[in-house]
């Protein structure tokens, strides 16, 4: 079998995996098991990032108390992310397939170290021939620490990864130019570098997931800039996962063209690290100019006219230009009391190095 990719990252969707009571649809994992299967056989390494935990778990338990929507997510995903992998296992197993759980917080992307350990871990779990299947570990994320959804995990795992492509899963065939139930509506099958989707996409949430069409695109958009191939499709079709690498002109999705050249691995790390930003170093007109121009620069103490909140060196600092809109991120050379002692004078060491530096 001839495929288009070797190396993918595949996020399947709340949506695809739950019925409409909220529930698991195990004849639809299962299916998606066999096509990963018939990949793997084809010589395709493949990470799973899988939703499912809370769906595994509602129909297992009944709460003795109404409980608050973190609670119910705390109780429903310890109990069914047990449930979820030993379902995998299983279907697995069935195709002499090894799988291994990776569970993760926004938090263990926040150093260098910790991203570095994860992608160890999952670097030894494929050299073996195991099938990472990687979720948020929902009992401990409190909500200013989750993940948008796993959307965005599944963006910063296949960065992380260096995969070729990264497969998002949902229960439509991608982006549509209109309503999808309006007639005459399609999906917009591609998406160049730099095109503007703002007047396609809905912002309501999805079902039984946390992010919506909105969020896909903003991960999209990210992911394909660090020359990723990014693809939407409908998980609930048929052998979707083998159409979309054995027929990729027949099969109906969206795809974002990634960018050429790529980023290091580093600068794949900051690009993903606003979350954990610790503080913002304003600049003014002029060094924002310099950021933006053709030559890659380093960010200079110069430039820098307001610095605000509290960091140690090697922290994620925002960078805002001088109307107050935010730019980029940087992993700062100096804690801030260093900083702001340096902030606006010539003739100094870096603030943030171009090699620690990513801009939007």
């Amino acid at each position: 079998m001839a495929v288009q990719f070797t190396r993918i990252a595949v996020k399947i969707g709340s949506n695809v995996l739950a019925r409409k009571d909220g529930t698991l649809d195990v004849t639809r994992m299962s299916a998606l098991v066999d096509q990963v299967a018939e990949l793997r056989k084809a010589g395709v390494e493949v990470i799973l990032i899988s939703s499912g935990a809370v769906a595994s778990g509602r129909s297992e338990i009944k709460p003795s108390k109404k409980l608050d929507s973190v609670e119910q997510r705390q109780l429903f995903s310890a109990v069914g992310q047990a449930k979820l992998i030993n379902r995998y296992y299983e279907l697995f197993r069935e195709h002499g397939i090894p799988v291994g759980q990776v569970l993760t917080t926004k938090e263990s992307f926040g150093t260098r170290r910790h991203y570095l350990n994860q992608r160890n871990c999952m670097m030894v779990m494929l050299e073996n021939g195991v099938i990472p299947i990687v979720n948020e570990n929902d009992t401990i994320s409190v909500t200013e620490l989750m993940f948008t959804d796993n959307d965005e995990l599944s963006g910063m795992i296949a960065s992380m990864m260096d995969m070729q492509a990264l497969i998002i899963l949902s229960n439509i065939d991608g982006i549509y130019n209109g309503s999808p139930s309006t007639l005459g509506t399609q999906v917009i099958r591609e998406v160049e570098q730099g095109k503007d989707l703002s007047d396609y996409i809905q912002t309501e949430k999805s079902g039984f997931g946390r992010g919506g069409m909105l969020t896909k695109t903003t991960i999209a958009r990210k992911v394909a800039d660090e020359g990723i191939t990014v693809i939407i499709a409908n998980g609930k079709k048929d052998n979707i996962l083998v159409d979309l690498l054995q027929h990729p002109a027949g099969t109906v999705c969206t795809r974002f063209i990634p960018a050429e050249g790529g980023v290091s691995s580093v600068k794949k790390w900051i690009a993903h690290s606003e979350g954990f930003a610790k503080g913002e170093l304003h600049l003014n007109e002029q060094a924002v100019k310099v950021l933006k121009g053709h030559k890659a620069v380093s960010l200079l103490p110069v430039g820098v006219v307001r610095i605000e909140g509290e960091f140690e060196k090697d922290d994620i600092v925002k960078i805002i230009d001088h109307r107050g809109r935010q730019i980029g991120v940087g992993r700062i050379g100096f804690d801030s009391a260093e900083a702001r002692a340096l902030q606006g004078k010539h003739g100094q060491k870096p603030m943030v190095r171009y090699d620690y530096l990513y801009l939007d």
